[in-house]
This record gives structure tokens, sequence and C-alpha cells, in this order.
């Protein structure tokens, strides 16, 4: 039901609230509560709630937007070495997820500690075995990887025994030397990053 003019025009009680005036019929009225935003016709409000929830589609649009720019700015300062950097991230967390629950390759420790991806030759010592899956499995971290630089006398009898004498030789003889450009580097680590997506999919069914 409309108001009439007269009642939309009803004077402020002495005392009382400050009139307002609707933003969506542009009417003073008295608010009968300090959060009212219109007045009380139901048109007003549907309106009025129409605007509020198109501003916030349209803000959280734009932020969207922003971040999206963002990220695609970002994306054209990396150097080589920062996708590099996100390559083993993505790498190593496949490791992590490829041997979750198994015990750390170096010492045999099963405990409810932080696991890390552990090389057995090292990127340092062998950068062209830093991506090789036969050459990273799950670790201790504070223990091996750290305290104890890999625990590499630990490493071995049970990499050797986890993946065979062949493949253990190979690791440990002669690699030609790789050096991956950052497009390489893009298709890596999509590669890993899906697989890690797929394996922990696989687990939690």
């Amino acid at each position: 039901m409309k108001r009439t003019p007269l009642q939309r025009k009803t004077p402020l009680a002495s005392g009382g609230p400050r009139r307002r005036r609707c933003p969506a019929c542009r009417v003073m009225f008295v608010p009968a509560r300090a959060a009212q935003a219109v007045c009380g016709e139901i048109e007003c409000a549907i309106a009025h709630g129409k605007s509020e929830k198109g501003r916030a589609i349209a803000g959280k649009a734009l932020a969207e937007v922003g971040r999206r720019e963002i990220k695609v700015r970002k994306e054209k300062l990396k150097s080589r070495a920062d996708h590099l950097k996100d390559t083993q991230q993505a790498f190593n967390a496949w490791i992590r997820a490829r041997d979750a629950g198994q015990p750390c390759i170096s010492c045999g420790t099963t405990a409810d500690v932080q696991y890390c991806a552990g090389h057995y030759r090292t990127t340092g010592s062998c950068p062209e075995l830093r991506f090789e899956p036969l050459n990273v499995h799950l670790q201790c971290n504070k223990n091996c990887n750290l305290s104890k630089s890999g625990n590499i006398l630990g490493y071995r009898p049970r990499l050797l025994e986890k993946i065979g004498a062949e493949k253990l030789a190979w690791i440990e003889g002669p690699h030609a030397a790789k050096r991956y450009t950052i497009e390489q580097l893009k298709a890596i680590t999509a590669e890993y990053r899906a697989k890690t997506k797929e394996l922990k999919k696989g687990q939690a069914a």
C-alpha cells in the first residue's frame, strides 16, 4: 500500500531521531531504528537491496580484475631464478605427496615431524638430477635434511633397497648438463602441480 503525501511528510517529533532522505524514492522519512537505510516502502527496500548488491558485485569483479592484472605483471617480472624456485616447490610438493606415509629415506623414522623432499645427489653437486624422481625422496627435515646435511650415510642403503642397484648406479653415474629455459620450467611446474593434484585426489577418495 502506497503512502499518501501527508504520510510521507509527517513532521519530526520533538527529541526524536533525525529525518533522512530515502535513497530510492528521495522522500524524507523518520527512521524507526538507527540502522534503517530506506523508508518503510517495500519497493524502496527492494530497490536499495538490488543497488547494494549490484555495487558489491561490481566491486568484487573490479577486485578480481585487479588481482589478475597484478598476477600478470608479477609473472612478467619473474626471472629465470624465480621460475626455477617455483618449479622446485612444485616438484618437492609432488615428492611429499608421492611418498606420504612412508618413513624417512635416511633414518627410517615415521614420527609426526616435518618432512621434506630430500635429494640424494644434491642440487649443488648434481643439478642435472634436480627434478629426477629417483633421486628425491621423503626425508625428515630437522634431523636428517638440516642437522645432518641430508644424512647420506643413512640415505644410500635405504635408497638401494627402495630402487635397486641398477637405478642407484645410474643416479651415481655421470649426467649431461642441463639448463632449463623459462618455458621449460613453466611446463615442468604445471606438470608437477597437476600430478600433485591428481595424487591428492586419489588419496582422498
